[in-house]
């Protein structure tokens, strides 16, 4: 069939096909929509009847895909997310390579009768997975930030990073393994290895040193003028181009892989504070590309060979769901990690995809492979693409089944990764009645932290390893898992707690409030964000939000005003005159001493008898807000009656004002608190008030 536009005619034929083979398989077959577009692939590739589409188009297509997703992925990943797992990424990605090629090598030399080269070659495009695949599963699981999320993805790193090692020792290779015969100019003398070997790795070395030194000052720097064009197609271009310029030019001069080259572009790019806004604007595209990718590989399938070699067909998908799932699970288990980890890690790895198909490709080019070698890995890569969503499905019951039956799964199920669970040696007083803090960004960080210092007990949970550990040097009990997951909240004592403060109203934060419920069902829960989100709609009971905003603007005008009244300044001096940094820790160090604070109570006490002025240092609105959130706990019982708020507050009223001007800011501060116990609740109760009407009489002062 001629195609006078084939780019215009092979998206529309891969969309639309993509479009109803996924549909079917989602309604009808209740399996993924990509296995409806690898369907579609096969339809409209050369070998079936009908229409058919460009398929040197469709994989450059689908290169597009891959660049855009793993440079959405290195805007959630940081240099020290992928430096936090070397310890397993490193070692496990190697050996399980070694493993599962070993293993294919053996199985073409004993049972398909291929010479070593062939063999071991097909070994290799069998070791390696899919990043797309991978990525994706995550992502629909919400597991691409979890902990055992960023050790697959970081595995995968470094098998891209050995991917690409190899490709360029292949043609050395053919010329080892088939030697005399004409082939590639590109085969190398055995001499030239050690050199191919050195400049390979120093171009690696030189693109990732140029992106880290260079790349992490100008991209960000130039993403923030895009920004403040206010243009938002401007900003959108801005973020295509660099997810896949600096991928071509990664291939082009440093010969390294597109995939690692869009990936560490956008780990660069996470340094700036629009990031979030990047990889929410490259979803879109994202999404159509990754539909192309899958379409891709069900072009090369050859549906024929299911027909004249089933058993090889079988032998090596026995490799990929098994052979290297259970090297991976195996030494994941042996670097003492819980069994949890090892078989998410285990899943993950159970597919093969873009890598394979490269490298099954180029061993072509150079002699080592034939066209049945690359059916036979194209037909492994779409059954087990297809089969991995049933390997996430069987993930609880695998640990379940595992931990009835052997004691050492049961060993392993209570392993626990850093910071997964409080430690042992916790203060039982932080366990009782406190304050349970989540959400995302550094604010989550300084509020859990402005809490633990006002006295308040707080426990901190977060899906950032690099927020747990800056939490716990602050001292400050943390936990790292997934807020939506209902063992992340058992191993924050949620039962003992007396507060929930959520500071995010997004759709994640519904989930995590509905499995805090699971596990404390009678709960209150703070929602503390800049806007109310999605909380207005949502049917839950003992839910209030508050405006961070107007409670920062709130506090922030009783420090003023409590200021302009004592004739003190405000804030932190800047500029100049600004103290010196080594002043103010070691100020901060005296701070925190027991002897000295309790020195400065008593000093404190005998200025305001003397009735003498004293301007103490203000602190932050950060601090003010934990300090709302503190005061709000124990004024506030979630079970009081409003009949016993009003008492209280009537005899609040009655109790005499201090005189000395240095409580004249914490005076100011209560002001703000109580008009603060104002905001309207979330939830819609029995008792609530409509919508523009005064709020409840026991969140606020009864009429005069």
């Amino acid at each position: 069939m001629e195609h006078s536009l084939p780019l215009i005619s092979t998206l529309v034929i891969a969309f639309s096909l993509a479009l109803v083979f996924g549909f079917i398989a989602e309604r009808f077959l209740r399996s993924p929509a990509l296995v409806g577009y690898l369907l579609a692939g096969i339809a409209a590739g050369k070998y079936t009847p009908g229409v058919f589409a460009d398929a040197s188009l469709a994989n450059q297509l689908s290169e597009i895909g891959v660049m855009l997703l793993m440079f959405g992925v290195g805007l959630h990943f940081s240099i020290k997310d992928l430096w936090s797992v070397k310890g397993i990424a490193v070692p496990g990605a190697v050996l399980q390579m070694v493993i599962a090629t070993l293993l294919g090598a053996l199985c073409a030399h004993w049972f398909f009768e291929r010479s070593w080269g062939q063999a071991i070659v097909l070994g290799i495009s069998l070791s390696c997975a899919s990043t797309v695949v991978l990525l994706k599963a995550l992502d629909v699981r919400g597991k691409l930030t979890s902990p055992d999320g960023r050790i697959a993805v970081g595995w995968l790193v470094v098998e891209d990073l050995a991917t690409v090692i190899i490709l360029v020792l292949l043609p050395p290779f053919a010329s080892i393994m088939i030697p005399g015969e004409p082939g590639s100019a590109a085969r190398l003398a055995n001499s030239d290895l050690a050199i191919v070997i050195f400049k390979t790795l120093l171009n690696a070395a030189l693109f990732v040193a140029l992106m880290l030194v260079v790349g992490r000052r100008v991209m960000p720097w130039a993403m923030a003028q895009v920004a403040r064009t206010g243009s938002r197609e401007l900003f959108t271009l801005f973020v295509l181009a660099v997810a896949v310029g600096v991928a071509y030019l990664a291939a082009e001069i440093f010969h390294v892989s597109f995939a690692l080259g869009s990936f560490f572009a956008g780990m660069v790019m996470r340094e700036s504070r629009f990031a979030h806004r990047a990889a929410t604007e490259s979803i879109p595209l994202q999404d159509a590309f990754a539909v192309l990718f899958f379409v891709g590989v069900g072009m090369l399938f050859d549906w024929h060979i299911l027909i004249t070699a089933p058993l090889e067909v079988l032998a090596v998908l026995f490799i990929i769901l098994f052979g290297k799932s259970l090297a991976a699970f195996f030494l994941v288990w042996a670097l003492r990690y819980p069994l949890h980890t090892a078989i998410i890690v285990a899943v993950s790895l159970s597919q093969i995809g873009e890598f394979s198909f490269i490298l099954i490709g180029q061993a072509a080019g150079l002699g080592l492979a034939d066209q049945h070698l690359i059916n036979l890995v194209v037909a492994g890569a779409i059954l087990s693409i297809a089969l991995n969503p049933v390997g996430f499905w069987l993930d609880p019951r695998l640990r379940q089944f595992m931990t009835s039956r052997w004691k050492w799964a049961r060993v392993a199920a209570m392993r626990e990764a850093p910071f997964e669970a409080l430690p042992a040696e916790t203060d039982p007083e932080k366990l009782q009645d406190q304050a349970v803090v989540t959400g995302e960004g550094p604010m989550v960080e300084r509020f859990a932290h402005a809490l633990d210092e006002s006295g308040v007990p707080v426990v901190a949970v977060v899906d950032d390893e690099g927020s747990a550990e800056a939490l716990s040097q602050k001292g400050v009990s943390v936990i790292l898992g997934d807020p939506s997951k209902d063992e992340t909240w058992v191993s924050a004592h949620l039962h003992r707690a007396k507060l929930l403060v959520l500071l995010d109203s997004s759709a994640e934060s519904l989930r995590t409030a509905e499995a805090a419920r699971r596990v404390s069902p009678e709960l209150p829960i703070v929602v503390a964000a800049d806007s109310h989100g999605i909380w207005p709609e949502v049917d839950m009971q003992k839910v209030t939000f508050l405006n961070t905003l107007d409670a920062a603007a709130r506090l922030i005008s009783a420090q003023t005003a409590s200021a302009m009244k004592a004739g003190a300044v405000m804030g932190e001096r800047v500029g100049p005159d600004a103290p010196d940094p080594a002043e103010v820790q070691a100020a901060d160090r005296q701070e925190d001493d027991p002897e000295a604070k309790k020195s400065r109570d008593e000093a404190d006490i005998e200025a305001a008898m003397a009735e003498e002025p004293h301007v103490e240092k203000k602190p932050r609105p950060v601090r003010r807000l934990a300090n709302f959130i503190a005061v709000l706990r124990r004024k506030r019982p979630a079970d009081a009656a409003p009949e016993e708020a009003d008492e209280a507050e009537v005899k609040a009223e009655a109790k005499p004002e201090p005189k000395a001007e240095s409580r004249r800011d914490e005076a100011g501060l209560e002001e703000t608190e109580s008009s603060a116990q104002a905001v309207p609740p979330v939830e819609k109760t029995a008792d609530a008030t409509p919508s523009g009407d005064k709020p409840q009489a026991s969140a606020a002062k009864p009429a005069p």
